[in-house]
């Protein structure tokens, strides 16, 4: 029985062999083309990156990203193999993002698969190594965890997600640890400081180092669920904004996390620093809840628009705080010399002046882009909890 058994195995092993050889005979097959040995970015070694996309049929290509001067598209040039390619550069070693837009459609990079994911759109980033980049690079050295954290928002009536990053030893241990809320900009969510903003890296490496004191990072998303459509009253919704992330902030992501983590929670303790959006975030929760946070960081932001026209009637609790500068051991103001919201910059900076807030200000080169973000973080980590 056993033998007759192999030999039916045998058959039947020969005949699906027989069988699958027919059919990949019958199949189509399918012609090679240039995409499939095709490689996108390609970093040269004079530091020019070459960008590619394998579109044959279209009749326009161009990219737009961080590293483009005032972030102005370039084409791209189509080869007789159907190849779309770019040459930009030379390029300072650090971490670049980009889109493509092809025939008037928004398009990711087939070829690369890393990316940095905002409320509306995508966008692929890009790494030119070299020495520059080592203060954000993920290093041989003792590393954190970043979370994902869901919780329950009472105040929006949904689920949300921040990422909480935690300090080496953290988990093996019982010590308590200062807390640092640091917010994104307009269109991103919570993963932007951990994805393209390398946050936990730069915050590792500082460790390391033994340039920062080892800190809780809580990135909470700072992007309110509001239906902004054209022509609507921007002024009213920045209001709106603006008191649902202070509630969101206060009432949920704060709480949980000083319930749910060995967080210090007095604001000797407590530190925020935001960028864009953020940095007016921050300068809405500092101004209006001067009790809080003991170290301030405000990153290519200020009061926009009518915001500054309202904010000494709308801030006079802390504006007018005798006790602001004293409660404040850092207040700290940072951006790119051809940042687009320098004016809001400067007219905020007026304001603080004419109450006599305390502040250190500090200008760079370039514009309102990550590569700079990533640089103010490095610079105002060790601030922190001395």
């Amino acid at each position: 029985m056993t033998n007759i058994l192999k030999l039916l195995f045998t058959a039947c092993l020969a005949g699906a062999v027989t069988f699958g050889n027919q059919a990949l005979a019958q199949m189509p097959q399918r012609q090679p083309t240039p995409n499939d040995t095709l490689k996108s970015p390609r970093v040269l070694g004079d530091k020019r990156a070459v960008i590619s996309i394998y579109a044959p049929k279209a009749t326009e290509v161009v990219v737009s990203g961080d590293f483009m001067s005032q972030n102005k598209p370039m084409n791209l040039t189509k080869n007789d193999q159907g190849v779309w390619s770019a040459v930009i550069g030379p390029l300072k070693p650090d971490y670049y993002t980009y889109t493509l837009l092809v025939d008037g459609v928004r398009t990711m990079d087939p070829k690369n698969p890393i990316i940095k994911q905002g409320i509306s759109s995508l966008e692929n980033i890009m790494t030119v190594p070299g020495a520059e980049t080592a203060f954000e690079d993920n290093k041989p050295v003792p590393h954190g965890e970043v979370r994902e954290v869901w919780y329950d928002s009472k105040s929006l009536g949904m689920m949300r997600r921040m990422h909480v990053y935690t300090p080496p030893g953290y988990e093996k241990g019982m010590t308590k640890y200062p807390v640092f809320y640091l917010l994104h900009g307009g269109g991103d969510d919570d993963s932007g400081w951990n994805t393209v903003g390398r946050a936990g890296f730069i915050i590792d490496n500082l460790l390391a180092a033994g340039k920062a004191k080892p800190m809780i990072v809580v990135m909470p998303n700072g992007s309110m669920p509001m239906d902004i459509t054209p022509g609507a009253d921007m002024s009213k919704a920045m209001s709106s904004m603006r008191t649902m992330f202070a509630d969101e902030l206060l009432k949920e992501v704060m709480p949980h996390v000083e319930k749910n983590y060995r967080a210090l929670t007095n604001r000797e303790n407590r530190a925020i620093a935001g960028l864009s959006m953020g940095g007016f975030q921050t300068l809405d929760l500092t101004l209006g809840h001067p009790e809080l946070f003991n170290y301030v960081g405000v990153f290519s932001s200020g009061f926009f628009g009518a915001t500054i026209d309202e904010a000494e009637t709308y801030y006079a609790k802390g504006l007018q705080d005798p006790t602001f500068n004293k409660n404040k051991k850092l207040f700290w103001i940072e951006i790119g010399k051809d940042d687009f919201v320098m004016d809001a910059n400067k007219k905020t900076m007026a304001l603080l002046d004419k109450h006599h807030i305390n502040y250190q200000y500090k200008e760079t080169d370039g514009g309102h882009t990550w590569v700079n973000w990533r640089h103010y973080l490095n610079e105002y980590a060790p601030l922190l909890f001395k």
